[in-house]
């Protein structure tokens, strides 16, 4: 078990609809990193940004973005997570992948699709949360539009840290910076955002954002981000066994079946 997480943050302009210039970009900020990182996270959609037009981006489980995504983590020593469009049995999802340098793979498909923007007109919802185990630490990733529903995110499995991949826009930043502190606060574990910056192609502009909370709320990142960045950041687990044993919070938790 690792005592410290090293996390890196990659708040990118995102170029529509264009995997392979994505990918490209991706790969020479990742070179940047040097090594020594656990845990590169990558926003929602980064290889297309958020886009409803699924058929002629979608990829396969064998596509190209996993294989590159497998590549990296092996070649960085880090795993990375990010989500992208994904088809499987003639239905498309807006998938995240966590993969890790030796290869194994975790996916969780985002169960809230944003229906100001009829992302369910186009991608079939998730049924599942996905806890991934990695050096130690119990991870839940999560998508953008999920940070608004608290329920789905309550901390029943004793995870460690909180992860939204996300195109947030700029018009709803407030909710964005609040609902992060929110979920660090209630869940008694670190919360980590990343936004994308830039326009897309439908003129939405994005500020980022991107963020780590601690299991007290306290923002443990430069506040507000607002241009393209690289962001390192180190997560610690004395910080949350400190926090839960002294707080003792979650053990009052109410008891809940989502239906």
């Amino acid at each position: 078990m690792k005592e410290e997480l090293k996390v890196v943050l990659i708040q990118a302009p995102l170029v529509w609809e264009n995997p392979q210039a994505n990918r490209d970009y991706f790969s020479a900020k990742i070179k940047e990193i040097n090594k020594g990182a656990d845990l590169i996270v990558l926003p929602e959609m980064f290889n297309t940004g958020f886009t409803m037009n699924v058929e002629p981006l979608a990829e396969t489980m064998e596509g190209v973005t996993i294989n590159w995504m497998k590549e990296i983590a092996a070649e960085s020593g880090a795993a990375i997570t990010g989500s992208i469009i994904i088809t499987e049995d003639e239905k498309y999802y807006n998938r995240l992948l966590f993969v890790t340098p030796g290869g194994k793979l975790f996916q969780y498909d985002k169960k809230h699709l944003f229906t100001l923007a009829n992302e369910q007109v186009h991608y079939s919802p998730g049924t599942k949360k996905l806890i991934v185990e990695y050096k130690g630490w119990k991870i839940c990733p999560l998508i953008c539009y999920d940070l608004r529903f608290p329920v789905w995110s309550r901390n029943v499995e004793d995870y460690d840290v909180l992860i939204y991949v996300a195109n947030w826009p700029e018009i709803r930043t407030k909710a964005w910076d609040v609902l992060l502190q929110a979920r660090a606060i209630e869940n008694m574990a670190y919360c980590i955002g990343v936004n994308r910056v830039g326009q897309d192609g439908k003129g939405f502009d994005y500020i980022g954002h991107s963020a780590v909370y601690d299991a007290l709320g306290d923002l443990i990142t430069p506040l507000s981000f607002e241009d393209e960045i690289l962001f390192f950041t180190t997560i610690k687990k004395g910080h949350l066994t400190e926090v839960r044993n002294k707080l003792k919070f979650l053990k009052d938790k109410d008891n809940f079946e989502i239906l």
